[in-house]
């Protein structure tokens, strides 16, 4: 009659065998967590790319220091503007920053500028130049007032000054959407400010 194995000793796994079972634990935790991580990564990349996106960085750095302008306020411009999308309007403004052909011919005066071809606003580099060359000389006529600034940059200087220029403050702004337009734009700089603090130079 064969002898029967001890029930205890066949329930009791080696020690080796446990020790593998918990490295192999631990790694499959370690990738899952590593796993999740760049998910969330990646989805929060994804968003922040439909709810706040930023390109041209490079541009937007060189300009904000080179026209003394606030990196974040030139983003947010575009943001408001045209989401980043180069673009015609039923106005006729042009690229990321949406300059006219009027305030194009104004800009290549002010800036001493000699050749201008409209399709050049379609390059979002010189687009960029443009629309941060005129914030800054908006700025400077307006004593840094982003508000009034903002204001012109919308609606025209002219409609600007009559709102009390250097002095407006948003209520006295006699467009809705002219303020409206200023409100996002102010609210956007610091949201550009927070989340892009690194490719904004900050």
């Amino acid at each position: 009659m064969a002898k029967s194995s001890n029930p205890s000793q066949s329930r009791v796994r080696s020690p080796v065998k446990v020790g593998r079972s918990i490295v192999a634990l631990v790694l499959l935790l370690g990738l899952s967590l590593l796993a999740i991580f760049f998910m969330s990564d990646f989805f929060e990349r994804g968003i922040r790319e439909v709810s706040l996106p930023l390109r041209h960085e490079n541009i937007i750095r060189q300009q904000a220091e080179e026209k003394g302008v606030d990196a974040a306020l030139i983003a947010a411009v575009i943001y408001s503007e045209s989401r980043f999308i180069d673009q015609t309007s039923p106005a006729d403004a042009r690229g990321l920053m949406q300059i006219t052909p009027l305030t194009a011919g104004e800009i290549e005066k002010l800036s001493g500028g000699t050749s201008f071809d409209l399709q050049d606003l379609s390059n979002p580099d010189i687009n960029i130049r443009y629309g941060t060359f005129y914030l800054a000389h908006l700025l400077d006529i307006y004593d840094d007032d982003v508000v009034a600034a903002l204001a012109a940059y919308n609606a025209g200087p002219g409609n600007a000054e009559k709102w009390g220029g250097s002095e407006m403050r948003l209520e006295d702004i006699g467009f809705p959407e002219t303020e409206a337009y200023v409100k996002d734009v102010l609210e956007k700089q610091r949201e550009y400010r927070h989340t892009y603090e690194l490719e904004l130079g900050y």
